[in-house]
């Protein structure tokens, strides 16, 4: 199922209106999930970072021993080409993909060609108001000697569906999840952030999730209007004993969290101000570059 509306698709140098079908029965990312893919976001006239998910995005197919067929700038540039087609406005989620196509005893053929698209779907912002409800899963992250961890790749987000459905089964929206020691890692689909005392701590990056180019921007934005940022090993207690918390990622920016498994929190005025700072920075962006 589709995550937007009005779906268009790059596939074989041309863009065509729909979910079209790009992958065959025998390609290994059909077969065996050698996906690769990035999301970004086109709200307001922005992309903001677009660039950096398109190196994101090469750099997660090298990892699945996927030798990338564009650089990172015709990505950017065919996406912004996507992007004009659609009516001033519309806000986007932008999904760049990779995939492996010939294999041998299944492996991946290192240097061997690999299927390309992009797919842009009108997926408007949440309200500004949207929270959620966070419980606990049974279920952990992986680390780099059991899963291609250090990469945006397809066959980890079955491990991501099988913790939010635990949760959505418990009456919870998203679960808040371990890494291999027990640790707080991030959600099932984005990394958490949480204040105490007026600062701002996140679990530090371990190799277990990926470090979120949405995260990094929040952090550094953070910084630079003064706050005191951590990046830190976090329990589940730390997490009960919060003034705040919040989740970060492409698709939203920032989520408010209103509970984890009984704790409240407040909507607080950390969480608002990282809005805030990281709209103002994308729109600064924008007007730099035109100037």
């Amino acid at each position: 199922m589709a995550t937007g509306t009005d779906i268009r698709t790059y596939f074989e140098g041309e863009w065509h209106d729909g979910n079209l079908a790009v992958m065959r029965a025998a390609d290994h990312g059909s077969w065996l999930a050698s996906t690769a893919f990035d999301g970004a976001r086109y709200v307001d006239g922005v992309a903001p970072d677009l660039m950096r998910h398109c190196e994101r995005l090469n750099a997660s197919a090298r990892a699945l021993m996927l030798e990338p067929t564009h650089s990172t700038q015709e990505i950017h540039d065919i996406v912004w080409e996507g992007i004009a087609s659609y009516p001033e406005g519309t806000a986007l989620y932008i999904r760049p993909m990779y995939w492996g196509l010939d294999n041998i005893h299944m492996a991946i053929l290192n240097g061997e060609a690999c299927g390309f698209c992009i797919c842009l779907e009108a997926v408007p912002m949440a309200a500004p108001d949207a929270t959620v409800r966070l419980t606990t899963t049974r279920f952990h992250r992986p680390t780099l000697e059991t899963a291609i961890a250090n990469a945006k790749a397809g066959c980890l987000y079955p491990n991501s569906a099988r913790m939010l459905a635990e949760a959505r089964a418990k009456g919870y929206d998203n679960a808040l999840v371990a890494d291999p020691l027990g640790n707080v890692a991030e959600t099932t689909v984005s990394n958490i952030f949480m204040t105490r005392d007026g600062e701002v701590f996140t679990p530090v990056p371990n190799g277990t999730f990926l470090n979120g180019i949405t995260r990094q921007r929040h952090i550094a934005n953070l910084r630079a209007d003064g706050f005191t940022v951590h990046e830190t090993t976090l329990s589940f207690d730390d997490f009960r004993g919060a003034d705040e918390v919040f989740m970060t990622g492409n698709l939203q920016k920032i989520t408010p969290v209103r509970e984890f498994d009984g704790t409240e929190y407040q909507i607080g005025p950390i969480a608002l101000r990282a809005r805030e700072i990281y709209w103002d920075w994308a729109h600064s962006e924008r007007r730099a570059s035109a100037a």
